[in-house]
């Protein structure tokens, strides 16, 4: 992933020396099982340690490049140079990704940890501007359109419900992912103790598989994947809201905009929501890796090499794109201001046009069909589109004003009638 989008933390756990340790990690991890079941001497792990071998990127890659052609030897290679005759067993009865798959999934759970913190902390900053917001009166809209109203803070809750969901779904891919196998080339064993791999997952923190190929199966990292782009998703949409409530016409909300910072080039005045506009782009890159971490769920019998290519791009990309947007969409949360005589404004625009059902409910209550309520109440609202004056409508209509007494009337066009009940959601969320 390029540098603009690479925070300090997860970037390093994608680095490449992050990688060849956490392989170091697990080389030694079955040194100390091959030296508990007595097949390789005793002290060899301890041996290793205490040379210290070092994690020299440039020779392995220098190693890859000009002699073995193959990452996991040209480091087996580079670390074996660092060390004396306990050197040998170093990589003694493994395949390859005996070593590579446990170590990325010692990759993915340290990305997953660094997530779920993301994930919390954009939870938290929500939950506090909607207690905050609680009872901030807002136009409710759908599909565009004005609907009733609700409260900024009644939004706010339904992200951070979403987002409780989003930290579930996260922890549940992160136990799936947080797997180990150390079964040989084709996944019988034949070289390698079963025990080995049980001293070495639960030396690591992992859950050996069930059963193995050369490879753990990759419905664990396509589901992993696809977990991210459910959260990047969620994170989106709630971006786009922020977008269209900072339209010049609706002006809810607005991204914060620092002292000297430029909207455009060429326009002076400008203040655009980029942040989230940015955010909404991010997710659209995580949802496309869904389609190849899918993909790669198909092998050819007990392991082909089409995944490795693909692997190298997307989990990095998408660990480090998901900790970029979440933690932009934090403070972007965090630093939104927000415009509450604009939303009493917008619910005013039509005359109490949002009060229909309403209306129409307290004509039912006095003895009206509902179908001649409807009408009634409908008939008012068609012309309130042309002049915006709902109640003037309803006033001069009999049928309205022969159920209804003029106080009756005005207290169900209140806008607020329609949040008496918002507590039992705030209570349940504990906002």
């Amino acid at each position: 992933m390029i540098s603009r989008y690479t925070l300090p933390e997860m970037g390093a756990i994608w680095s490449e020396e992050n990688k060849f340790r956490t392989w170091l990690q697990v080389e030694l991890a079955v040194c100390e099982a091959l030296e508990r079941m007595g097949r390789i001497p005793e002290g060899t792990a301890a041996e290793i340690r205490r040379n210290e071998p070092k994690i020299d990127v440039e020779r392995i890659e220098w190693l890859e490049k000009n002699e073995t052609r193959h990452d996991l030897i040209a480091f087996v290679k580079s670390i074996t140079e660092q060390l004396g005759d306990e050197g040998k067993y170093v990589h003694f009865g493994v395949t390859s990704y005996d070593i590579e798959d446990p170590a990325l999934s010692l990759r993915l759970r340290q990305s997953a940890d660094l997530l779920l913190a993301d994930c919390q902390r954009l939870a938290d900053v929500i939950k506090k501007r909607a207690s905050e917001h609680k009872y901030t009166l807002e136009m409710g809209r759908t599909h565009g359109i004005h609907a009733e109203p609700v409260t900024f803070g009644f939004k706010l809750a339904v992200w951070y419900a979403e987002m409780l969901r989003n930290i579930e779904r996260l922890m549940f891919a992160r136990g799936e992912i947080n797997a180990g196998k150390i079964s040989g080339a084709v996944g019988t064993y034949a070289n390698t103790d079963p025990e080995v791999e049980q001293y070495v997952c639960e030396k690591l923190g992992l859950t050996p598989a069930l059963v193995s190929t050369q490879i753990l199966q990759r419905d664990r990292h396509a589901h992993f994947l696809t977990t991210l782009a459910v959260i990047a998703s969620s994170v989106e949409k709630f971006a786009t809201e922020i977008r269209n409530l900072q339209r010049t016409e609706i002006r809810e909300v607005e991204e914060f905009f620092a002292q000297g910072q430029r909207g455009s080039s060429a326009m002076p005045h400008k203040r655009n929501p980029w942040n989230s506009e940015t955010v909404s782009g991010i997710a659209r890159v995580i949802r496309g890796y869904v389609i190849p971490a899918l993909e790669n769920v198909t092998t050819w019998h007990e392991r082909d090499l089409a995944n490795s290519s693909v692997e190298r791009i997307i989990l990095p990309d998408a660990c480090i794109l998901l900790d970029f947007q979440l933690q932009k969409f934090a403070n972007i949360v965090e630093g939104l201001i927000v415009y509450p005589e604009n939303m009493r404004k917008n619910i005013d625009l039509m005359g109490g046009l949002v009060a229909s059902q309403q209306v129409m409910l307290a004509l039912i209550d006095k003895g009206m069909s509902r179908e001649d309520a409807y009408k009634a109440v409908q008939s008012a609202a068609m012309k309130a589109w042309e002049d915006k004056n709902f109640r003037q409508h309803l006033k001069d209509d009999p049928q309205i004003t022969s159920h209804l007494s003029e106080e009756e009337l005005e207290a169900s066009l209140n806008p607020e009638y329609h949040l008496h009940r918002l507590d039992v959601i705030f209570d349940r969320l504990g906002i």
